[in-house]
């Protein structure tokens, strides 16, 4: 997803510095940023309940002293801290996108 969004992005800023902005792409860029705003919203319920299962691990870890909660809580943290990292990367790039669109919308009237 991010190789995705990075090309997107790049061919986007690429027509706008060249000035090859074509007619429907301001359309086209609103449709794209549906989709990775949809991408987004699945990463940020999966990134919670990531977060939410970390917590309960280690409240259940030190509630009642069971290593094998204390293992649930390690995976899960490892699982969450690449999850907040990919979210803050799709977070920042639909709101690149957004910039974009408004540069285009700017150019295109």
């Amino acid at each position: 997803m991010k190789l995705k969004l990075n090309n997107y992005i790049s061919e986007l800023e690429d027509k706008i510095k060249n000035n090859k902005i074509e007619k429907g792409l301001a359309e086209e860029v609103l449709t794209t940023i549906g989709f990775f705003q949809h991408e987004r919203f699945v990463h940020l319920l999966v990134t919670v309940f990531v977060g939410i299962s970390c917590i309960l691990f280690l409240l259940g870890t030190l509630q009642f002293e069971l290593t094998g909660l204390l293992l649930l809580f390690i995976i899960t943290l490892l699982l969450f801290i690449p999850y907040i990292f990919h979210y803050y990367y799709l977070e920042n790039g639909t709101q690149k996108l957004y910039d974009l669109y408004y540069e285009i919308k700017k150019n295109t009237k």
